[in-house]
């Protein structure tokens, strides 16, 4: 069943890499519990089907680093892209991406979380496994409070401007 408006996200952990020691996190993979990320926060989650791939790394993702400082004003406290591809590419994408303290990289590698949100995508029949369906979703304390989820193959509803459009 696909997560909707007005759940409470299920409990689950990510993997966020760091480069550096910082706020108690080593250097490499950190869990990340939704519990955590989510508790008395205001957080835009965005999924996408994989790092490094041409949408996601020249849209979708670059949308919320260029947005950062609006979506902040707007009372977002955290942004999290979360993708089914392991810590280590996270954190080089993000890297890449530039992404910085801006958005945060978090990986499920095994598409755990995916599954549990009910947004899985079967990308088999193009060497690419089991992915995350491309989605954008405003969660305040744990709740979802806005979901867009892009029809397969799509880009259109899931990027910043719509998340900005729908916080006021």
């Amino acid at each position: 069943m696909t997560i909707k408006v007005g759940d409470r996200l299920p409990a689950g952990t990510l993997m966020e890499y760091h480069d550096v020691e910082k706020d108690g996190c080593s250097i490499g993979p950190n869990p990340v519990t939704i519990e955590n990320l989510t508790r008395g926060k205001k957080v835009v989650l965005f999924g996408l089907p994989g790092a490094f791939t041409p949408t996601c790394s020249a849209k979708h993702a670059p949308s919320y680093v260029a947005d950062y400082a609006k979506l902040k004003a707007k009372g977002v406290d955290t942004i999290a892209c979360m993708s089914v591809n392991d810590a280590f590419v996270m954190g080089a994408w993000g890297r890449g991406l530039h992404a910085d303290d801006k958005v945060r990289m978090l990986a499920d590698g095994s598409a755990e979380y995916t599954k549990k949100l009910g947004l899985e995508l079967d990308l088999t029949a193009r060497g690419m496994g089991v992915r995350c369906q491309r989605f954008s979703m405003l969660v305040d304390d744990g709740v979802v409070k806005t979901l867009n989820i892009e029809a397969p193959g799509k880009y259109e509803v899931s990027g910043a401007d719509t998340m900005l459009a729908q916080l006021g």
